[in-house]
């Protein structure tokens, strides 16, 4: 794999964790299995899709970059729970 490759694949697991933090944040805060509940949890895949077909990443990238989406979401839900404390 070459540097630009691998630089690209960092930048792609970072945008899938930073968006979901925030979006993360938002879903604690909702009713579960609400509208925009759901919304919160789906609002970065049109963004994290367009981010791996323009680096050219195929179905390889996508479990990997699944993990850090639901990572994101993880860690904003905390972050809502901790400030609520």
């Amino acid at each position: 794999m070459a540097f630009q490759d691998a630089f690209n694949l960092t930048n792609l697991f970072a945008i899938a964790l930073l968006a979901n933090i925030p979006l993360g944040y938002l879903r604690e805060a909702s009713r579960r299995y609400s509208y925009r509940w759901f919304l919160y949890i789906h609002l970065s895949i049109p963004l994290i899709l367009a981010v791996r077909l323009g680096y050219g990443f195929g179905w390889p990238a996508v479990p990997p970059t699944i993990a850090f989406a639901v990572a994101g979401q993880i860690l904003g839900g905390r972050l809502q729970r901790r400030r609520r404390r």
